[in-house]
């Protein structure tokens, strides 16, 4: 049965070209900054070197980027934007792929069931969810594509014309030099580093708001890496004067009681969490809790475009915005132009990125990110430059 679905829609898509079949898939990692050091052996100081915490290896976040390609007897391809590298990989050819040769693309909530259903004993969350958002997104891409339209209308049309971005970089003046109003900081200390650590967190922090001074909007992430409650509850009381707008992914994405207590706790920022959650069925738990006060999925992790619609109709029930993690690439771009999205985060812009990773990427313009009116996800995306950025996350 089709569990959640009742969640969206059915769309009603034209029927004068025939049915559509899948022919083949295809997953290939890529790399989407020029300069990486995926596939880069670490090199620890120790067995007690903070490091060994924080090493996430080549199968998570955006450095395990892959793109599946979805052929059609009738020459449409889907290009879906996922992650979980060469283990995401090896589940589409090995697993996933033949509940789908032969199959109707066009029936995107069926496939996605089926999928889901086929792994859930080994792959409710992590690279098998991760392997499934780059199919569900390629999928997507073939039904705008099919239709002559942009999937962000598709699903309800647009609710604003341009979304103010924010940029999450280390260095504030890349933002303020490209006209953002909104900025995000990467906080790489945590507990493990101690009482210089909250010192220096403190320092950078303050740094950045004086670089943009007190009007402009300052996040923060942690990374998990504060996975504390204690530790977060005193960072809190020391940032308070900095005027954050939240504090991100402070303790681990699995301390969903934690998160409910620091949501009740602190007053001064918003406490946010949902990068790392995956599905409607884990959205529906951290919701349930109370655990976060801004939805953060992102599309090529969390199930795809068909999870995700689900995940922000669940949002705005309870009156929740959506910021997805980095919303302004084409593919978060069609929930972010539809639903209670505030503010898009940055994908591309102001990074060192390939001309992959800018295929995928919103136009941005005075400090905003705005539609592209192409059928699908409307991404440049083609075969050739697929395989010219293949990484070395396959290995």
């Amino acid at each position: 049965m089709l569990s959640g679905a009742s969640f969206a829609p059915r769309l009603a898509l034209p029927q004068t070209k025939g049915k559509l079949k899948i022919t083949s898939v295809e997953a290939v990692p890529v790399r989407l900054w020029s300069r990486s050091s995926q596939g880069r052996l670490p090199e620890f100081k120790g067995p007690f070197d903070p490091a060994r915490w924080r090493y996430s290896g080549p199968y998570s976040q955006l450095a395990s980027a892959i793109v599946v390609i979805v052929r059609t007897d009738q020459g449409i391809t889907g290009y879906g934007f996922g992650a979980g590298g060469g283990a995401a990989a090896e589940i589409i050819h090995g697993h996933l792929r033949h509940l789908l040769v032969g199959s109707d693309p066009l029936n995107v909530e069926l496939l996605w069931d089926q999928m889901y259903s086929s792994g859930i004993y080994y792959g409710r969350r992590g690279v098998f969810v991760m392997a499934l958002s780059g199919i569900d997104n390629a999928l997507w891409d073939i039904v705008g594509k099919y239709a002559e339209t942009p999937v962000y209308k598709l699903i309800g049309g647009p609710t604003q014309e341009k979304v103010p971005g924010y940029i999450t970089n280390s260095d504030p003046s890349v933002g303020l030099g490209l006209g953002f109003q909104n900025f995000k900081l990467g906080i790489p200390e945590g507990v493990l580093d101690g009482t210089a650590g909250r010192d220096r967190i403190e320092a950078r922090i303050k740094r950045a708001r004086d670089a943009i001074g007190p009007e402009r909007t300052l996040m923060i992430d942690c990374g998990c890496r504060w996975n504390d409650i204690g530790y977060t509850l005193e960072m809190a009381r020391r940032l308070e004067p900095l005027g954050l707008y939240f504090i991100e992914e402070p303790l681990s994405p699995d301390n969903i009681l934690g998160y409910k207590r620091l949501v009740d706790e602190i007053d001064s920022t918003l406490i946010v969490s949902g990068e790392h959650e995956y599905t409607q069925y884990g959205y529906q738990m951290l919701l349930h809790h109370g655990g976060t006060e801004i939805l953060q999925p992102d599309i090529s992790w969390c199930g795809g475009l068909t999870a995700l619609r689900k995940i922000a109709v669940m949002g705005a029930e309870r009156g929740l915005p959506i910021i997805p993690h980095r919303g302004s690439s084409l593919y978060g771009m069609a929930i972010v132009l539809t639903a209670n999205a505030p503010l898009a985060e940055s994908f591309g812009t102001g990074d060192d990125a390939t001309d992959l990773m800018l295929a995928m990427s919103s136009p941005f313009e005075g400090g905003y990110y705005y539609a592209k009116d192409k059928p699908g996800f409307g991404t440049d995306l083609t075969d050739k430059m697929v395989r010219d950025h293949a990484g070395s996350s396959a290995l």
